[in-house]
């Protein structure tokens, strides 16, 4: 029987209680004889977490020299990540030696800071994907999967993405039907639909009365009651009494997007509340929101939330789809 795959989980200052708990679990708890499961800090003894209890790291960082995989969890305070370059530099020398090294919501800018994610396609929690970025520049951050897997190196979003990526590790180690039965015990899906972008909010509708309403904002609260019809940039134009070039130019300055990114967001919105709400069938939804049928509702919600009507509203609401 060959000997079992050893799993490192490095748990820092901070630490995320959630994005330890899914490797801790997945590997630990169920491993099996699969695999052999250790808590690492910067060094061996009491770790601080993000809600106040300890936990006990069982080494230090020498624990990394042994693992055949390394998962490292979120951060409450991840800008603390650049302060641990004995982190950076053992995370470097297992990455050299071709260790699996997987990081869970925020662990990503431990990664990052080590330079491991530097011309790689990766993400994080979607309220840090920005600052990912803006921090990083030469990463590729997509804020709307669940998790990416380069390889050697592996990302997932946060929390119960964390989840997702230790499942695949799973049935990529030891194939489908053992990753089930993992996911049968810790009773979630083997493999879920969609992606991270499902629960990221849509921009916040601007209202009449707040600092950014502006001269467009009597053309959105029309627009807003009558999303059900074809609207069009010059329509919004006649109803601010502007001329389109100008009404486009103001609308941008207001809101941030153009009047067609716009119109989507609300019309998405929506169909998001509608789905979460109601009982209403797909294609009726499509027609009140101005998608104009089911297919093209589908089409947007596909490429701006990575899933499908019918997905979201299992996932959000748990009304039968129609």
């Amino acid at each position: 029987m060959p000997a079992p795959h050893r799993v490192v989980t490095l748990i820092l200052p901070s630490v995320l209680l959630l994005d330890m708990a899914a490797p801790t679990q997945i590997f630990g708890q169920l491993g099996g004889d699969r695999y052999q499961f250790e808590l690492a800090g910067l060094r061996k003894g009491r770790v601080a977490t993000s809600t106040g209890p300890e936990i006990l790291a069982e080494r230090g960082l020498e624990a990394l020299q042994d693992a055949d995989s390394i998962v490292v969890p979120g951060l409450d305070h991840y800008s603390t990540a650049a302060s641990y370059p004995e982190v950076a530099a053992a995370l470097i020398e297992a990455h050299h030696r071709g260790i699996r090294i997987m990081s869970i919501c925020t662990g990503a800018f431990v990664l990052a800071d080590a330079g491991l994610l530097d011309g790689r396609r990766v993400t994080t929690h979607w309220s840090a994907a920005a600052e990912l970025a803006s921090r990083y520049p030469k990463v590729e951050v997509d804020p709307a999967v669940l998790y990416v897997d380069e390889g050697s190196i592996m990302t997932s979003a946060g929390v119960a993405a964390g989840l997702d990526l230790c499942l695949h590790v799973v049935r990529q180690d030891h194939g489908a039907a053992a990753a089930a039965d993992v996911a049968r015990w810790t009773v979630i899906a083997p493999y879920r639909e969609g992606g991270q972008a499902q629960y990221i909010p849509l921009p916040a509708r601007v209202t009449e009365g707040s600092a950014s309403a502006g001269a467009t904002e009597p053309a959105r609260t029309w627009a807003l009651s009558h999303l059900d019809d074809p609207i069009s940039v010059d329509d919004l134009a006649d109803r601010a009494l502007m001329s389109r070039r100008t009404f486009a130019r103001k609308f941008r300055a207001e809101t941030g997007m153009t009047p067609a990114q716009w119109l989507l967001e609300q019309r998405l919105r929506v169909a998001q509340s509608l789905l979460e709400t109601t009982d209403r069938p797909v294609e009726d939804i499509a027609r009140r929101t101005g998608f104009g049928n089911a297919a093209a509702l589908r089409s947007h919600f596909s490429r701006r939330l990575h899933t499908t009507p019918t997905s979201y509203r299992r996932t959000f609401s748990g009304r039968s789809s129609q």
